[in-house]
Parts: C-alpha cells; sequence; structure tokens
C-alpha cells in the first residue's frame, strides 16, 4: 500500500490501537505516518511556470532543449533538474519517434495461446526460448570444431 493512502487510513485518535500497532497492520513504517511531502519551492514553481508557457509554444522541446531555452532567458538551470520538474508536470515532447523494429507485411504474426488463460498457481505456465538452442551442424559447439578441424 502506499504511503500516503496508508498513513489517511489510520485514524489519529483510535483509543484501543497505538500508532505502532496500527502502521504494522497497513505495512507502513512510523515515520511514514508522521512523514508530511514538503512540496515544491517558490523558485521551482516559477520554472515550471516558464516550462509550461514554452511547453505550449514548442512542445518538441526535451529537457535538453528546454534548458538551454532557459538558460538563454538568464535562469541557472540543469537538463536534471528540468527534466525531473517537466516529468513532475506530466509533460512529454511530441516528436517523431525512431520505428527500428518495423515488421515485414509478408510475416506471420503468431497469436497468443495465453490470452484468455488465467495464471494463478506455480508451473502452470512454462516458456522456453529457442533462439538459442545451438546445432552440432552450425558449427558453433566445440564438439562439431573438434571433429572438424585438420590435423
Amino acid at each position: 500500500m502506499e504511503q500516503s493512502s496508508a498513513s489517511s487510513v489510520i485514524e489519529s485518535g483510535h483509543p484501543s490501537l497505538s500508532v505502532v500497532r496500527r502502521c504494522e497492520l497497513v505495512s507502513i513504517s512510523r515515520s511514514g505516518f508522521y512523514y508530511q511531502p514538503a512540496g515544491e519551492t517558490p523558485p521551482n514553481l516559477a520554472l515550471m511556470r516558464l516550462i509550461d508557457a514554452q511547453f505550449l509554444e514548442a512542445p518538441r522541446y526535451g529537457s535538453r532543449q528546454m534548458a538551454r531555452h532557459l538558460r538563454r532567458e538568464g535562469y541557472s538551470v540543469g537538463r536534471k533538474r528540468i527534466r525531473r520538474l517537466v516529468a513532475r508536470m506530466g509533460l512529454a515532447p511530441i516528436y517523431q519517434r525512431p520505428r527500428t523494429t518495423v515488421p515485414h507485411p509478408e510475416h506471420r504474426v503468431f497469436p497468443s495461446l495465453l490470452r484468455d488463460l488465467v495464471v494463478d498457481r506455480p508451473n502452470q505456465v512454462w516458456c522456453v526460448d529457442l533462439a538459442f538452442v545451438s546445432d552440432w551442424r552450425c558449427g558453433s559447439c566445440p564438439e562439431h570444431e573438434a571433429r572438424t578441424a585438420r590435423i
């Protein structure tokens, strides 16, 4: 259970259970019960407003370009800080991703035989990767190399 939701489940003034026992029941540490998130600092909030405004103008900017833009505007920021703030805001740049694995149109797509199967116990489903099974004729095993070596 997430700590913020677990600590909201725990009543603060329960008469019969101690805080220690209540934290044990919902599986959080006692310090997690008392933790209050700090939130963003005012300079980071100002940067987030600038990032949001620039992102509306150029949604293709990633963290590097956004950091470069803010440095041109006079702010001293690093790429990792911008990356964290952009991720916290839930923004993602829009650009054409490389299509490195495009299947050939004539290749057959095999259906998943486990699509409707509910796996609910150990050893119910097994998997084998046949890509690395070697054949003695392929020349990749030591026995084949020993048999075909010239003396």
